[in-house]
């Protein structure tokens, strides 16, 4: 990892600002995070350097959303998504940074695109006064979590972007703000320390990434209590737009960069 300019730490923590807000507010915000890291580092090495600062994330948001979480939900998710780390590692061994950027950013792309299309079908059956049917058949449900589930464990791993995919998922589920925020904070403060291992492995975590990371914490905190003070002020057709909005931004900044 090369060293810094203050611009770049400048960046980076304000980066690491919008990780504690995406995790108490806004949680597909982050995928500017994870842009703008991977513009001032290499994209491999951001990677390793922004785990350990979502970790802390998660933390605070599990504090503040623990109660809210619907377990079901993660017990169906688990075995997907381990499914995809293990795919998103092995994927890294050979990846470089060009293919990490593109791949993640047309994945982020697709899903804004799949769930906006699923989010106006079920409002035009509403206006029909059709029954909203949230994945139709058992089987439909199940290839649904099991299709989103991979693509969430994969992007963690390769660029910790599984926030947006599970944010998508959530939100075509049917979860309102409280019930988003609680069960996203316990799947990803579970998901992102079961990362650990994988990424030191991969030699992603190292002395100099930990040493950065010691210095953006301090920009996490108050970037989470701003989220928690302002998501009692987000509605739901906002909440689900900004979610939606930050998926598609950062999709492009990996895509056009």
């Amino acid at each position: 990892m090369d060293t810094v300019t203050l611009w770049e730490f400048l960046a980076l923590g304000v980066a690491a600002a919008l990780v504690g807000f995406s995790k108490t507010a806004v949680s597909g915000a982050n995928t500017i995070s994870l842009a703008v890291f991977a513009a001032v580092l290499p994209a491999r090495d951001s990677t390793g350097a922004l785990l350990p600062l979502l970790i802390v994330g998660d933390v605070l948001a599990v504090l503040t959303y623990r109660r809210h979480a619907h377990w079901p939900t993660l017990w169906r998710l688990f075995p997907a998504v381990a499914a995809g780390v293990v795919l998103g590692t092995l994927y890294m061994v050979w990846a470089d940074d060009a293919a990490v950027r593109t791949s993640i950013g047309a994945i982020l792309l697709l899903m804004a695109a799949v769930t906006v299309w699923r989010r106006r079908a079920a409002d035009k059956a509403e206006e029909r006064g059709e029954e909203k049917r949230d994945g139709g058949t058992a089987g439909a449900a199940r290839l649904k979590t099991r299709s989103y589930g991979v693509l969430g464990g994969f992007t963690t791993m390769v660029a910790n972007a599984g926030g947006p995919v599970m944010s998508l998922y959530l939100i075509s589920t049917g979860f309102k703000k409280l019930g988003f925020l609680g069960t996203s904070a316990w799947f990803f403060l579970i998901v992102n320390t079961s990362k650990l291992p994988f990424s030191a492995g991969l030699g992603l975590i190292d002395t100099r990434s930990l040493l950065l990371d010691a210095a953006l914490v301090l920009f996490v905190l108050p970037g989470a209590y701003l989220g928690r003070r302002c998501v009692d002020r987000i509605n739901q057709q906002l909440f689900e737009r900004l979610v939606i909005g930050a998926t598609v931004l950062g999709g492009l900044q990996l895509l056009l960069r």
